[in-house]
């Protein structure tokens, strides 16, 4: 009933609407309904497809086999209709890596055109958002494209609140007072808008990252769950709907080694909007320039292009592969 796929080492289970129905999840007709109605089905659904079975998690591992729950599609041809279910029952507005899944999976399917198609993601925060895909060979490796449009910046794109402005190598960033309470090295962020909402910690010292084993521990992993959570699992401060987090530090040339706090289901091995949300960033305070970005993460490497006219951020696109894996 469910597969599982790895992109960058994001792992999603992917299912179909009718594998939850004759399974007994009371799922809504359209993807739309699903999304409003996320309450009445969502943890049903991740304790069904992403629990480890009785006697089977390895030790050491996530309290999930998976980072998420991809459903869809919901129709036959593109446009496809998708959810994005975190393992804490929330819905993401868009996910990269998820994205990438859900297009192998149409693939194989054989449901993906050739030159590609747009999938929506239904969420319950707001309109459906698309992102168009397209299947493309980068450097022998076969994979897709995400287009990702226009990034927003500032604290206002994201809905932070009681945030300062504060300065990083000649441009104006925010002060998230309970990341630099956490390490005085974590004081300068930028907010990033890509779809859901980012907040870029920029570091001077890649020692400065924190480690995904560390970010599973108390008690740090409560305090960064404050910080990127809603209410009522988190404080939601300073995104009252959450804000997915990241430390970036530059590594060479068009280069950024990034860590990954995702609201919804923490420290994970990588993240496409996130290394989006990186690219964007370091764009923003001058790191790179315009064209392809590497974001290095303990995943994976990510592709990222920008596309820049008179000094304006106009484009992002995301390229990413994604395999099988049960």
């Amino acid at each position: 009933m469910t597969s599982f796929y790895d992109a960058r080492g994001n792992i999603y289970a992917v299912v179909s609407p009718q594998a939850l129905r004759e399974a007994g999840i009371a799922l809504p007709a359209s993807a739309a309904e699903c999304a409003t109605s996320r309450q009445q089905w969502s943890k049903a659904a991740i304790a069904l497809c992403c629990h480890w079975p009785d006697g089977q998690r390895p030790a050491n591992s996530k309290p999930h086999r998976s980072d998420g729950l991809l459903i869809g599609p919901f129709q036959r041809s593109a446009p496809f209709d998708v959810l994005i279910v975190n393992t804490d029952g929330s819905l993401a507005e868009r996910s990269g890596n998820g994205l990438t899944i859900f297009s192998q999976a149409l693939t194989e399917q054989g449901l993906m055109p050739a030159q590609g198609a747009v999938l929506r993601v239904h969420h319950d925060k707001g309109e459906a958002l698309e992102t168009s895909v397209k299947p493309a060979e980068v450097e022998g490796v076969c994979g897709f494209w995400l287009d990702l449009g226009q990034p927003g910046f500032g604290a206002q794109a994201v809905g932070a609140q009681s945030v300062e402005s504060v300065h990083f190598n000649h441009r104006d960033v925010s002060h998230v007072r309970p990341l630099a309470q956490l390490d005085p090295d974590w004081t300068h962020s930028q907010f990033v808008r890509i779809g859901n909402p980012h907040c870029v910690t920029l570091l001077s010292d890649a020692a400065a990252l924190p480690g995904n084993q560390q970010m599973r521990e108390s008690p740090l992993n409560e305090r960064l769950t404050a910080i990127a959570y809603a209410m009522p699992t988190g404080a939601g401060n300073p995104c009252p709907a959450g804000v997915n987090l990241q430390w970036a530090a530059l590594a060479s040339p068009q280069q950024i080694l990034a860590r990954v706090f995702e609201r919804g289901e923490g420290p994970t091995a990588s993240s496409g909007t996130s290394a989006s949300a990186v690219a964007c960033a370091a764009w923003r305070v001058g790191w790179v320039e315009a064209g392809e970005v590497q974001v290095i993460m303990p995943g994976g490497t990510a592709p990222v292009l920008l596309e820049v006219s008179e000094g304006e951020l106009l484009r992002v696109r995301l390229f990413g592969t994604a395999r099988l894996i049960a």
